[in-house]
């Protein structure tokens, strides 16, 4: 018998133990991170609403507990006393019944009603029809999105099952070496920004964090070849971490499949669908660019397969020797803070991913709590010495101000923004200021992958900040469906209405001005000099945007839809003003990078800088080390550092 076996047998035996004499266990398996305990009394065991948490806390594990199929009530029978326990105000809109795993999804547009407090309502559905509840978010702006991968899971169920006890198996496998050290390796994304990748290995386990794209230079995937990571082999890396679905993080995941990687991508809900929503687009650019694309949509979907969701706060075993907490980072929708907890106390390593330490309208600030992180890997976007963002405020009363000098001389503002986080927040800051009268009541036009992006943050409001979740879950309250915002869904056709009507704002991706619909709008409205360009985001070196934002007013036209170009010298020449509005970015600048680690308790003993350009990331790692006496580093990509 294995081990694996033999310990699954000793856990039914001690959980058997532990429960009173009319509660039974049939079965015990590993599904992932979780121990699921089947049942054929499943209705006694929602009656003692705490047996379940204390079960888990006695055996430090994440139980779920299930209905052994042969006790399940009926589907339609099971339905309708379901919905006499749900109150009517949860507006539940599906029931879907899976008799394999005794789980019934609940999707309802209150899903916090259908839980109930404390969770009593889902106890009372277990206590009634004996199915385990799961319940999901209706979400308020239709999401293609996230409708085709709740749909492509289900339909994957069996397969998804089977993944996740292989992954079961691997995390709970007994160790084998008695050797003790932590190791990361770069991959990518140092002293440059984008292609973010490490390895964190230790004896036991090899760990892959973020696997990106560098923006502006095609081509350049991380060092995945390297001998630390897929040059042993895809079966040595046992995990994937995603810190956020930034393409500069998530790229080349589905990449990874390709190459023979068959383990799980832990991650946020939310950056599950937005990794998909954004690789799939990717996929989708390349094409329209004649380039070819280092995988297809197979892949995309092998990804989305293999996501194991974990929630803010929620400590994981991932591997044998390794423990995964994710916490709110304030970048964009999901992003995590990635802590790694190594051995029985043994050391601990925490990546920030990209962070934003303050609050913003969309997101509350990055966590910095944890009880010992003795290593910080840390981006420095904006960790140059220079590198002080304009406050808030005072960028939303600019933008204001440049919208409002763009009207009355009756023009059209147009924005590059990254359809994820940096749209939903400018939604926000123009639906308030039309709303207070601050500009005058205009169209805002989203091009390109923003309202989609837009719906899927609506379906995650608890990854928001709390003010604003809880106008989402008023309709008419629910700041992004604003009469004022119009998706752009009918092409260019629709796009040269717009530039030949009255003045207007017009939000539309790639952020950076790297290809997407921002390229048309330049050519319909690049040539008016009574409009604006306005730059709320970074622009690394060698985009599009870094060289306009730099003075270039001749674009050639093999690069945007040519309106309005002079054909004879094959350029398209920008009339329009550009303005650069600071204080948007979801990243911290110096102050908040500094303000991250300084309120840190206990700090870190030693700092990768890393995710900046040589200069930001040397700056912020010599004052690091100056202000507050740790070692710090700012490493080249395929270094190694041990620390243990």
């Amino acid at each position: 018998m294995s081990t694996v076996e033999q310990q699954l047998d000793d856990l039914q035996a001690e959980i058997t133990s532990e429960l009173p004499s009319d509660i039974s266990v049939s079965s015990v398996k590993y599904e992932g991170p979780e121990l699921v305990v089947y049942t054929r009394d499943p209705k006694e065991f929602a009656q003692q609403g705490d047996l379940i948490r204390k079960l888990a806390s006695k055996l430090r594990k994440r139980i779920t507990v299930r209905p052994d199929p042969s006790v399940l009530s009926r589907p339609n029978e099971a339905r309708e006393e379901i919905m006499q326990v749900i109150p009517e105000d949860a507006g539940v809109t599906d029931l879907d019944f899976h008799a394999d795993t005794g789980e019934v999804v609940i999707e309802a547009e209150k899903p916090g009603m259908v839980i109930g407090r404390h969770g009593s309502t889902l106890r009372d559905i277990t206590k009634n029809v004996g199915w385990t509840p799961e319940v999901v978010r209706t979400p308020p702006i239709e999401s293609s999105t996230v409708s085709n991968v709740r749909s492509f899971l289900k339909q994957e169920r069996d397969e998804r099952r089977d993944i996740l006890e292989k992954v079961g198996r691997q995390i709970h496998r007994e160790e084998m070496s008695d050797d003790e050290y932590v190791r990361i390796s770069t991959l990518g994304c140092c002293r440059e920004v984008g292609r973010a990748s490490f390895i964190l290995s230790t004896p036991e386990t090899r760990i892959l964090v973020d696997c990106g794209d560098k923006p502006g230079a095609e081509g350049e995937v991380p060092y995945l070849h390297a001998p630390e990571a897929f040059g042993a082999g895809p079966e040595t890396i046992d995990a994937v971490v995603l810190t956020h679905a930034h393409l500069d993080h998530s790229a080349f995941i589905p990449l990874l499949f390709k190459y023979g990687y068959d383990g799980p991508i832990y991650c946020t809900e939310p950056t599950r669908d937005m990794m998909g929503l954004l690789t799939l687009d990717y996929l989708d650019v390349a094409a329209k660019e004649g380039r070819t694309p280092p995988y297809d949509s197979e892949m995309v979907r092998e990804a989305i397969k293999h996501c194991i969701p974990l929630e803010y706060g929620d400590v994981t075993d991932i591997a044998p020797d390794v423990k995964l907490t994710l916490h709110n980072a304030g970048h964009i929708l999901g992003s995590a803070v990635s802590h790694f907890h190594i051995g029985d106390g043994l050391y601990n390593v925490a990546f920030s991913g990209d962070i934003h330490y303050e609050d913003t309208r969309l997101f509350n600030g990055a966590v910095n709590d944890f009880p010992r992180v003795e290593t910080l890997v840390l981006e420095s976007t904006y960790g140059g010495r220079n590198d002080y963002q304009t406050d808030q405020a005072d960028s939303e009363e600019k933008l204001k101000e440049v919208i409002n000098e763009t009207y009355e001389q009756g023009g059209k503002v147009v924005i590059p923004a990254f359809a994820v986080g940096r749209s939903q927040e400018l939604m926000l800051v123009l639906e308030e200021a039309m709303r207070e009268g601050d500009i005058p009541s205009m169209p805002v036009h989203l091009d390109g992958m923003i309202w989609e992006a837009t719906a899927i943050h609506t379906t995650y409001p608890e990854y928001l900040r709390d003010d604003l979740r809880d106008r989402i879950f008023h309709d008419d309250e629910n700041p992004f469906l604003a009469d004022e915002f119009n998706h752009i869904d009918g092409g260019e056709e629709e796009r040269q209405d717009v530039a030949d009507g009255d003045s207007c704002i017009i939000l539309s991706t790639s952020g950076m001005v790297t290809g997407g619909p921002i390229m048309s709008w330049l050519g319909h409205i690049g040539p008016d000099p009574d409009s604006t360009l306005v730059f709320v985001g970074y622009q690394a070196q060698g985009t599009l945007g870094r060289r306009i934002q730099n003075g270039w007013d001749e674009i050639p036209t093999s690069e945007v839809g040519a309106m309005g170009s002079d054909n004879s010298r094959g350029t398209l020449t920008l009339n329009m003003d550009v303005d650069t509005v600071d204080g948007f970015s979801g990243h911290a600048d110096r102050a908040g990078l500094e303000n991250f680690v300084k309120t840190m308790n206990p700090r870190p003993e030693k700092v990768l800088c890393v995710h900046g350009d040589e200069r930001s990331a040397q700056d912020l790692s010599s004052a690091l080390y100056h202000d507050y006496n740790m070692r710090t580093f700012a490493p080249k990509n395929l270094e190694t550092f041990r620390f243990l």
